[in-house]
């Protein structure tokens, strides 16, 4: 059978299917094909009839290995969402073949996040998250990230017993609001999932204290990292020495992205000095724009793109230097030369990101912003002290709101399931 036809979609068509009925006339062709591999439900509206039969059909497909259930619940009530939610993962829980699951751009938060947090816990055969736009809040992000610690415990009890487990490669949990009060539990996570490749959490909230954490307590751990992109949280100079101090350890990284995040002018050449150590050779594709990089910033980053011999991508638009600052025109050449020895692989000007250098800020004063990033840098460490603690408060909380009958009830069901 083609691979064509082992796909089946309903893919944004707009349909609005409260029920089983209105469901049915729709999923002649999944019923029909037994060794289904992928569904893509995304961009419809599903009820809670609709989501028990539509589980109720994926549970009989034992070859399916992606889900594509985003955007399923728009308009629908708040107390809906858990039901339907529960009717699908419940009934796919124990597919064995089920690797990946894209939840992207549907509204959980914490009073609809129960039945995700049960099921992720349980579902063993888990390599790929899709978590992004979900509204999640530092509360409920705590909870994601404290069921896949416990699905690692799962997976090593699985193979144990002599089962084919996959490890987490991919966790995407961008725009969901994670914030400081989530990062302990993240970091916990990563350092188990420590074969993990590909981590997205942009646009998260996390502040410098947070960012901190997570990298030196977790991230420093995944050596298999290809790709990384934490931009449009805040790290200053607490996060970029964090980031430095870690870097070195990721040497399969492909691409890393910190864009919008405040390094600062120091922050910009700890980070230069640490790629220029020559630990990271398979780094293709380095995002560092809007990050208030000066011009030693920019000159540490042309000393250490000699180390990087394959960075074809690297976006430094928004900083603050010049554009016919003496760098910038030795990484254009340098850049130039690899592109002609590469035969075309390096696209300057498209790949590159020169081309937005129009956007780029005049370097301000270097003795002020020096005397800035020093006081920063001891608020900063001030801060740092606070965050165990914050972190502790933030996760006992949400865990005594969560033990009601019905919360219960779902995990008791969802793990009877997974035996």
């Amino acid at each position: 059978m083609a691979p064509s036809t082992k796909i089946f979609s309903l893919e944004g068509r707009g349909l609005k299917l409260d029920t089983a009925e209105d469901l049915e006339p729709h999923i002649a062709d999944l019923r029909a094909t037994a060794d289904i591999e992928e569904v893509r439900i995304l961009g419809n509206t599903l009820g809670v009839g609709a989501c028990k039969l539509l589980g109720e059909v994926l549970g009989t497909k034992k070859t399916l290995r992606v889900a594509n259930l985003a955007d399923i619940f728009t308009g629908r009530l708040l107390n809906e969402i858990p039901e339907a939610l529960s009717f699908l993962l419940n009934s796919i829980l124990n597919l064995p073949n089920l690797n990946t699951i894209n939840l992207n751009d549907n509204a959980f938060g914490l009073n609809t996040q129960a039945p995700l947090v049960a099921f992720l816990a349980a579902h063993v055969p888990l390599q790929h998250l899709y978590l992004n736009n979900n509204g999640l809040g530092p509360h409920a992000g705590i909870l994601i990230a404290d069921a896949l610690s416990e699905l690692h415990g799962k997976k090593e009890e699985a193979r144990k017993n002599g089962q084919q487990v996959p490890n987490l490669d991919t966790v995407i949990c961008g725009r969901n609001r994670l914030e400081n009060g989530s990062m302990a539990a993240w970091a916990k996570a990563f350092k188990l999932h420590n074969k993990v490749k590909e981590i997205k959490m942009v646009q998260n909230g996390i502040r410098q204290e947070g960012i901190s954490h997570l990298l030196s307590e977790g991230l420093r751990h995944t050596s298999q990292l290809e790709v990384l992109d934490l931009q449009d949280n805040t790290f200053t100079l607490l996060g970029a020495r964090a980031l430095a101090a870690v870097a070195p350890g990721w040497a399969e990284l492909i691409e890393l992205g910190i864009g919008d995040s405040l390094l600062g002018a120091k922050g910009g050449v700890l980070l230069a000095k640490s790629l220029g150590k020559g630990k990271n050779t398979k780094l293709q594709i380095l995002r560092l724009q809007y990050n208030e990089i000066t011009a030693p910033g920019v000159k540490a980053l042309a000393e250490a793109a000699e180390a990087l011999p394959v960075l074809k991508k690297l976006e430094l638009n928004g900083n603050k230097f010049t554009e016919d600052d003496e760098s910038i025109i030795a990484l254009q050449d340098l850049f130039e030369a690899r592109k002609e020895k590469q035969a075309g692989d390096i696209v300057i000007e498209d790949d590159w990101g020169l081309d937005s250098l129009s956007d780029l800020e005049e370097e301000s004063e270097g003795e002020e912003e020096e005397e800035e990033e020093e006081e920063e840098d001891v608020e900063a460490e001030d801060k740092a002290e606070k965050f165990i603690k914050e972190a502790k408060e933030a996760h006992a909380e949400p865990v005594a709101q969560q033990k009601d009958k019905e919360v219960d009830a779902l995990a008791e069901k969802l793990g009877k399931a997974a035996i």
